[in-house]
């Protein structure tokens, strides 16, 4: 072996034991090589070899930084699996998007603006904050007014706080008869009790909501429902509406995918809470919940938000603001509303699923003789994490038999081949699978 790969080595050995971080700078080649008793060619190979292995790259003008690790490669999709292909998450990353956000951030990562965004904030923010939120969360004609708007630490949060602040314990909140797995878990914590709404093509029933009495508030995704991909059309939405008002009731709309169908409004009105987030507009790793809240509901809500110890990170605040501000967020907003057309594509051409074009996920009622928890099973297999029926099921009524696919996650050709692998499954039955 080289001495130049013997010092490459070297380094990516203190890059694997964690003591060079993802973007420590490397030292300048010249003092690298001053440091190591080499010449400057060798330190030019050395840090070459770096950058051919992945583990570093080099700017110009700026020096050459350790960089992030690589993701794992998807597994095979072969039997037995240790690793899975995740179509049970749906947070759409887009990598190539990186360097708008890299480039944003940048200035809050100097000395002075990194002080203050590490502060603490208030469940309001800013005033800058709201306006550039208010500004950005607007769709379908609506527009969030600045003064109505709070801050959670994410969408979930978000949700919890709505319920808190609406429904005391032991009193009813009405939410869909398929809904979001999380309001199951924030409800039985908050001793909240969920009462399933029969749902058609346009999402809940006027008359299951009118039967449903007495309930404090309706939970509602009326925006590309998660899971089953359902869109409440206008007429839908103001009989709803009416309903919910001649009833004295609270709505809680969460428009968490409405981004991909920018021009449905929320169910907006003096007794909603209308909730989003920057999760899957941004990603994960820096979310943000938001909540617009009428002028009556307002108090309740922040002090259920301080209260539950929901309030957002200054810091995470502050970098939000700035995508949004600076454009970032609606670049990447659009190109996940390609991308979600791409891969919807994808799954139709191969399964037959109920799905809205516009969304990151779909519904797949299976065939005959298969099983919901048996096709996970059997999905699990051949290294594909599925999400079943149940999971979305409320109350004791019958699940389902269906799950739900969630396109987001894998790269392209894996989610192609990882739908092929489903499909052929679906073919055979249980006992041809191997599972019983």
């Amino acid at each position: 072996m080289e001495d130049y790969q013997a010092l490459a080595d070297a380094v990516a050995a203190e890059i694997a034991a964690g003591r060079l971080r993802p973007g420590d700078r490397l030292p300048p080649q010249r003092r690298f090589a001053r440091q190591r008793g080499i010449a400057n060619s060798t330190a030019t190979r050395v840090y070459g070899e770096l950058i051919r292995r992945g583990l570093a790259v080099g700017e110009t003008g700026r020096g050459t930084f350790v960089r992030a690790a690589e993701p794992r490669p998807e597994p095979a999709l072969a039997e037995p699996a240790t690793a899975t292909v995740d179509l049970e998450l749906n947070f759409p990353v887009l990598p190539e998007k990186s360097a708008l956000v890299a480039a944003s951030l940048a200035p809050l990562l100097r000395p002075d603006a990194l002080t203050a965004a590490l502060r603490p904030t208030g469940v309001a923010g800013s005033a800058a904050a709201r306006e550039v939120a208010a500004g950005h969360l607007g769709r379908g004609g609506w527009r969030p007014e600045p003064e109505h708007l709070l801050f959670t630490g994410n969408g979930r949060q978000a949700i919890a706080a709505a319920v808190a602040a609406l429904v005391p314990r032991g009193e009813r909140l009405g939410v869909e008869e398929i809904t979001y797995p999380v309001v199951k878990g924030i409800a039985a914590r908050l001793g909240v009790t969920l009462v399933p709404l029969a749902m058609d093509a346009e999402g809940i029933l006027p008359s299951a909501l009118r039967e449903a009495s007495p309930l404090r508030a309706v939970y509602l995704q009326p925006t590309l429902h998660n899971p089953l991909g359902v869109t409440m059309t206008a007429s839908r939405r103001a009989e709803i509406l009416e309903l919910v008002a001649a009833q004295g009731l609270y709505l809680i709309d969460d428009g968490i995918n409405g981004f991909l169908a920018e021009e449905c409004a929320p169910l907006a009105s003096e007794r909603t809470l209308v909730l989003d987030s920057l999760s899957k507009r941004l990603g994960p790793g820096l979310p943000l919940g938001f909540v617009s809240a009428p002028p009556a509901l307002y108090e309740p809500v922040a002090g259920a938000i301080r209260s539950g110890g929901w309030a957002p990170a200054h810091f995470a605040l502050e970098a939000t603001t700035r995508l949004m501000a600076d454009g970032v967020v609606r670049e990447i907003e659009q190109a996940k509303r390609v991308d979600a057309r791409a891969r919807q594509e994808i799954a139709a051409a191969r399964l037959p699923v109920r799905a809205d074009p516009r969304a990151y996920h779909c519904w797949w009622p299976l065939p005959e003789p298969w099983r919901a928890e048996t096709f996970v099973a059997a999905a699990a297999r051949r290294g594909i994490a599925v999400t079943p029926g149940a999971a979305f099921t409320v109350g004791a009524g019958r699940a389902p038999n269906a799950v739900r696919l969630a396109l987001a996650s894998p790269p392209k050709d894996v989610l192609a081949q990882a739908l092929d692998v489903l499909a052929a499954l679906a073919r055979t039955t249980p006992e041809e699978s191997g599972v019983d």
